[in-house]
């Protein structure tokens, strides 16, 4: 029986380019060999689609993230699929392991949807709802789940005349705040603000990287994570994980998570009553917007007992220490079993997007 080939689709042009090749490095050296061909599918940070040498090092080298590089052969990449020097590379389903903008946004999913290819993760309006908080946070309410307070800042509100304004509009809001892009993810460009006075700083560092920025006042309780996992369209939710912060960083920011080991995932000091709510929270609101295949949902357990979705992440971070994997292994599901499953449910799953 020919093994199924497995196009990983790894980079990309936005701000969390590096993030994904670790991601992809994970996936290459977990996936069952045995069922699966896997190709190494790059995209540069200025958007060439490329073939890396398979022995590209997609780990963090003494604090050095991996990119893809630019002068890495170059693949054709349209509707009619994938090819390299006018051969097809016969890719059976891709797993576009692309966090944030240009990847997990939806632009990868129509492209897949346009050349016929199968893919893991969900569609292309699921995703670019689940990457624009703004948006996804509206459905959620209207959905019966609980968000934290806050307001959506335009770069055109903002270099306008109505700067004043939209300052007077933030300020009404009780401290602290967190400011973050709209469209980004791993917490690229958010900032914790405890003073009006840098109020400023951080919008201006957020809209670095989007022209859309979210304001929200912060909550005071611990950040509690669920994944979910679809089989044949039904979602599970896994067991729940406490993100416990270690050294001085004042919140689940880009370094903690990644770069010098400050977090941990514990399991939280909750009852069966608690987890089960936030269990059914998940999948809710990854029923709500439509989601496929996986994604994470994190959440706030505030002080008094209230849970608070913050966001979800139709393509959260995929290394064998992430999070999503670690909630699965909690449930007895290995790393390589996780990715089996996950293409599983991408080739069970309907090609055409009218069905």
């Amino acid at each position: 029986m020919s093994k199924i080939k497995v196009g990983i689709v790894c980079g990309g042009k936005s701000s969390e380019h590096e993030i994904s090749c670790i991601s992809a490095g994970s996936l290459l050296a977990a996936i069952d060999r045995d069922r699966f061909d896997p190709i190494l599918i790059g995209i540069t940070p200025t958007g060439k689609w490329v073939l890396p040498n398979p022995e590209i090092s997609l780990t963090i080298d003494a604090g050095v993230l991996p990119a893809i590089p630019e002068d890495s052969p170059q693949i054709v990449a349209d509707i009619e699929g994938f090819s390299f020097q006018g051969q097809p590379l016969e890719i059976d389903v891709l797993f576009p392991v692309l966090h944030g903008p240009y990847g997990e946004d939806g632009t990868i999913q129509g492209f897949c949807e346009m050349a016929g290819l199968r893919y893991v993760g969900s569609g292309v309006l699921a995703s670019a709802v689940a990457m624009d908080k703004s948006f996804a946070k509206p459905i959620f309410h209207a959905h019966g789940l609980r968000v934290a307070e806050g307001v959506v800042l335009h770069r055109r509100q903002w270099e306008g005349a109505g700067r004043s304004v939209e300052l007077d509009r933030i300020r009404e809001l009780a401290l602290p705040l967190f400011v973050k892009p709209a469209r980004s993810g791993s917490s690229r460009g958010t900032s914790k603000v405890s003073s009006y006075e840098k109020l400023e700083e951080a919008i201006e560092f957020a809209l670095s990287f989007d022209t859309k920025v979210l304001i929200e006042v912060g909550i005071a309780g611990r950040e509690i994570e669920c994944a979910v996992l679809q089989k044949k369209g039904e979602a599970f939710a896994s067991p729940v994980g406490q993100i416990k912060i270690l050294g001085t960083h004042e919140f689940y920011d880009f370094d903690a998570k990644y770069l010098d080991g400050s977090t941990e995932l514990i399991k939280p000091e909750i009852s069966e009553v608690v987890e089960s709510r936030i269990q059914d929270q998940a999948i809710a609101a990854f029923d709500a917007l439509g989601c496929e295949g996986l994604a994470r949902v994190d959440f706030f357990l505030s002080d008094h007992g209230d849970v608070i979705i913050n966001e979800i992440n139709t393509m959260p971070g995929f290394t064998s220490t992430s999070v999503y994997p670690k909630l699965w292994e909690g449930a007895g599901l290995s790393y390589t079993n996780l990715i089996s499953a996950l293409i599983d449910e991408a080739l069970w799953r309907s090609a055409d997007v009218t069905r």
